[in-house]
Formats: structure tokens, sequence, C-alpha cells
């Protein structure tokens, strides 16, 4: 047997022999198993419901008797998102994130529902998922093997008989790194069995392996790191305690740090003096309720022009219908303008954060893991986006029927009686016009180009500590 598999051998019989290192892995795999049940359980009835309401919510809306189409348009309708399989492991923004918007006529409403209930009910354990366990514990569990690995040699005096015997350090390096290699692939098969959960469940086969590649990625780092500091260290308490404090300040203080940071750098408006600003805007552009306001009189003009008639009650459309079409086009490219500054201002923000990643590989992880599991915030913007398409698809729809299928003076006197009433309104199978929604998240490809600086930072880092690694192999001594 080799050299290399005889020292990762021995280094295997050391850890099942120390009662610290079985039991802090047997209290890791409980941590993972119980967190991967809770969060499994949460995603598994959370995506019943929300696609048992998103059926009741189109068959609410389809199933209205025959009404007046503007009535439709307030009546509104409501999209719900269904959690990703991939959420099973890391569910990212969906924690925080609303789940359905209701969609009407005249405003872009916010996402509601987020999961506030969910952690009052779970208290600690409701942030803790399958993938900050990995991201947070895996670590520590990596310290605790490998952080002795080389000093362990130098406290018990073995180191320099070794190395006197022709044993390179190289050698004896690539021993520990394999064994400490062996664990981590042992870690991962919790993730592994997760993988295919989620592959059953209609995740993309190649998206889940990316993900698995890249924790096996940050998991490597601890392990390089782990034993580069104990190649480094004289004993074992002073490699134990620096690498803990290293896990201290790459996984607790430097993330929130440089999410506190991004903040100030980039501050976001408030809620309420965007609507504000927004409603102003919208004044401007006319009430769409009234077919008289001056802000539609080249309108109303250049309709009379287009049919030759001197009266809108002459027009074989309903002038109100068109006003409101035309008053909704309006309005909706304001909203999207706001809803566009928005947008653009979160992804500054996480844009920034992903540049500044270098400082931390588990901020890296975090937003690598995201994207490709499709719960980060590009996936939720896309669903904003799907959302408002939809909503100004039906709205225009029912402005369309308003316009074409009720007269504009059966529109006037809806009020005057009850056969007046019953002209105004559409058959009720108008409302078919409603289209099914479902989000649709990005492919493998575009989830790799979201994460392009994130990996590039969690291969730099592995990279540069495994050369170092290795130049301080080549300069081992007692």
């Amino acid at each position: 047997m080799s050299p290399v598999l005889l020292i990762a051998k021995d280094e295997w019989r050391y850890w099942l022999r120390s009662n610290l290192a079985v039991y802090s892995a047997l209290l890791f795999l409980l941590l993972l198993v119980v967190t991967s049940v809770i969060t499994v359980s949460e995603i598994h009835s959370k995506a019943q419901h929300l696609e048992h309401d998103q059926n009741q919510a189109e068959e609410a809306f389809v199933d209205q008797p025959a009404r007046h189409p503007h009535r439709m348009v307030h009546y509104g309708h409501y999209v719900f998102r269904t959690p990703l399989p991939l959420s099973l492991f890391d569910p990212g923004l969906d924690a925080v994130t609303g789940k359905a918007i209701f969609l009407e006529g005249h405003r872009q409403n916010s996402a509601t529902f987020s999961d506030s209930a969910a952690s009052a009910e779970l208290g600690g354990l409701a942030w803790l998922t399958p993938a900050v366990v990995y991201q947070l514990f895996a670590p520590l569990l990596i310290i605790l093997l490998g952080h002795g690995a080389i000093a362990r040699e130098r406290e018990s005096a073995t180191l320099m008989p070794m190395l006197a015997q022709g044993l390179g350090g190289r050698t004896l390096l690539l021993g520990k790194s394999l064994a400490l290699l062996a664990a981590i692939c042992v870690l991962l098969i919790p993730m592994v069995i997760a993988m295919g959960i989620a592959v059953a469940n209609g995740a993309l086969f190649s998206a889940s392996i990316s993900l698995l590649a890249i924790y096996f990625i940050y998991l490597c780092i601890w392990g390089v790191l782990t034993l580069w500091a104990s190649s480094l260290m004289q004993s074992r308490a002073t490699g134990l305690a620096s690498l803990v404090s290293a896990w201290l300040l790459f996984s607790l203080v430097m993330p929130a740090a440089l999410i506190n940071w991004v903040a100030k750098q980039h501050p976001m408006p408030g809620k309420i003096e965007t609507d504000m600003a927004m409603l102003e805007e919208a004044r401007k552009l006319g009430d769409g309720h009234n077919a008289n306001d001056p802000a539609f009189a080249q309108l109303r003009a250049q309709l009379l022009e287009q049919y030759d008639v001197e009266n809108v009650e002459d027009l074989p459309v309903n002038v109100r219908g068109i006003v409101a079409q035309y008053g909704e086009e309006k309005l909706t490219k304001t909203l999207n303008e706001y809803a566009q500054q928005q947008a653009a201002g979160e992804a500054r923000q996480a844009q920034l954060l992903q540049n500044m990643s270098w400082l931390s590989p588990t901020v890296a992880l975090g937003l690598a893991s995201r994207a490709m599991a499709g719960t980060d915030l590009h996936h939720y913007q896309l669903f904003l986006k799907a959302a408002e398409q939809l909503r100004f698809d039906f709205v225009q729809g029912l402005n369309k029927l308003h316009a074409e299928e009720v007269t504009y003076n059966d529109d006037v006197n809806k009020y005057g009686s009850v056969e007046q009433q019953a002209r105004a309104r559409v058959d009720a199978s108008n409302w078919r016009l409603l289209d099914e929604f479902e989000f649709h998240p990005q492919g493998t490809s575009a989830r790799w180009g979201q994460s392009t600086v994130t990996l590039a930072v969690l291969v730099v880092w592995l990279l540069g500590l495994t050369s170092a690694m290795f130049f301080q192999a080549g300069r081992l001594q007692r």
C-alpha cells in the first residue's frame, strides 16, 4: 500500500477511536436529519397548500356570474409562488419573501404571506435548514477532525522521525488530505440523498449536481484551511483556537458586517415614500374611470376623427372601455418604472454583496447556493415580473370586453333599471380569458451565469489555500 493511503488509513483509525470525533459526527448527523425533516415537511405542506389555493383562485375567478367587465377588474385574482424542488434543501429568500400577490386593475400590490408564522411556531429552529447546517456546522466538524492532523504528530514527537526516514512533507500532507477528503464525501451523503429527492420532485438534474459540487468545493476549502493551520501551529490547542476564530470571522461576523455595510452603501427608499411619489405621478395621468377627464381629451378627439362621428355616443366602441385601456397602459408604464427602480436598487445591493464575497467563502457559498437552488433575489424578481404580466394581460382583456361588448349608452345608464343593468353585463364565459399561472424558473446555465463571481470566489479560495498548504508542506519540521 502506498504511503499516502497508509497515512489516510491511520488518520481514519485515529478518528474512529476518538469518542469526541464520533459523537460530534453523530450530533451533526442528528442535526442534519432533524432540520431536513422539518424543512421538507414545511416545503411539502406549503407547496400543497399554495397549489390548492392557486387552483381555487382560478376557479373562483372563472366561476363568477355575468358581470360588468370593470367589476371583474376590481374583483381581481390571486397568484401564488409554489416552492421549487431544490428549496427543500435551501429555501433561500423564500423564507422571508411573500408567497402570494393580489392582482387587480390600477395597482401593483406587494407579495404577501411570508413565513413569519412558521418562525413563531418553530422558534430558533425556523432559520435552520439543511443548507445552513452545511454552511455553518459542517466546517466545525471538519475543524474538529483535522485540526490535529499535523500538530498531533508534532506534539507526540513522531513528526521528526517520519521526516527523517524519508517521508516527504508533501506526502504526509497528501495522506492527511485524502483522509479529510474522504470524510467530506461522507458528510455529503445526506445531501446526495436530498438532491435525489429533489430530482424526483422535478428539480433539474444538472442544477442538483451543480449545487452538490458547490458545497463540495466549500467544504474542501475548510479542509485545506484546517490542514494548513495544523501544519503551521505548534500545538493542537493553538490550531483549534485559530481555526474556530477563523470560523467565527468568516461564517458569522463577516456575513453580518457585509450585509450591514451593503445596506448603508446603497440605501433603499421606504415604501411610504415610494408610494407617495408613485401616487403623485399617477394623478397626472388622469382618472381612467372618468372618460371626460381632461387628460383623455386628445384620445377622445382622435376616436371621433378616426370613426368620423361628432359624439362619443355614436362611436362603434365604448369610449369608457377605450379610456380604461389607455389609462391602464399609461399607469402600468409608470408603475413598472417604479418597480424597475426598486428591482435595480435591490440588484445593486446584491451585486455589491457578491463583489465583496471575496472576503468570506461562506458569503460566496450562500449566494451561489441560493442562485443554483432558484431561491435567490433574481428568481423572486422574475416571479414579480411574471405576475405583473399576467395582471396587465387579464386587466386589458377585461377592458377590451368593456370597450367592445358593452355599449356606451348601456354603460352610462347601467344603474337605471334591472334591464339596463343586465345589458351592461357580459356573459360569464368571457372570464376564461384568464391564463393559468405557473412560474418557470431559469435553466441551469442561466443559474450558473448568476453565480459566476461567487463560483470564482470559491475556486480562488480553494486554489490559494491549497497552494499555501503544499508550500508549507515542503517546509515541515518538528
